[in-house]
């Protein structure tokens, strides 16, 4: 198979400058195109999260600053989309899952930061939960972006049960990180 040098980085590049690229299609012009430009950049960042760690992985393209980028550029889409989406349909539920997420998010960084500063950092690595958490979560969101029926199918009440899903598995990964770390912090 022909590789590309670098392509791992480009696509977490590409994924960070999709973010203001979403917000835009999320807010403009609704009614002529629906949320279907939004949905589709959404979709090409969750896929590109997906082929550049497989990339960088087996091209042995790893590097600190895709190590570091990439977490950040999910970090960054997850809260632009549940802030989007929680600001044309404010909802308490939806209120505290994205509390649940975005502070999930800023505690296991700090955790694993904190982790990392004592070598530790393995205690904290991405588990299978965290994976659950993560796919439960790009599908809700998904959900929630589109919003209106499509086909028959209920599309913003299936995004509320895999949001609430995803929110139940954010809690408990969160514990699960904290309390493998729970020796070292004391």
């Amino acid at each position: 198979m022909l590789t590309m040098p670098g392509l791992a980085m480009k696509l977490t590049k590409a994924r960070i400058v999709m973010i203001p690229l979403f917000i835009f299609l999320f807010y403009v012009h609704p009614d002529v195109l629906g949320k279907w430009p939004a949905l589709i950049v959404y979709a090409l960042a969750c896929i590109t999260d997906y082929f550049d760690g497989y990339l960088a992985r087996r091209n042995k393209e790893s590097s600190p600053l895709g190590a570091f980028l990439d977490p950040v550029a999910d970090k960054l889409m997850v809260a632009a989309v549940l802030i989007v989406v929680l600001q044309s349909r404010p909802e308490w539920w939806l209120m505290i899952c994205t509390l649940i997420v975005i502070g999930r998010e800023i505690w296991i960084s700090a955790l694993r930061e904190w982790m990392a500063a004592l070598n530790l950092r393995n205690i904290v690595a991405v588990s299978n939960i965290g994976k659950w958490k993560t796919t439960a979560q790009m599908f809700a969101l998904g959900f929630l972006i589109y919003q209106d029926d499509f086909l028959g199918f209920p599309i913003w009440q299936i995004g509320q049960v895999l949001m609430l899903i995803a929110a139940v598995l954010t809690v408990l990964s969160m514990w699960k990180y904290t309390a493998a770390a729970l020796a070292y912090l004391k």
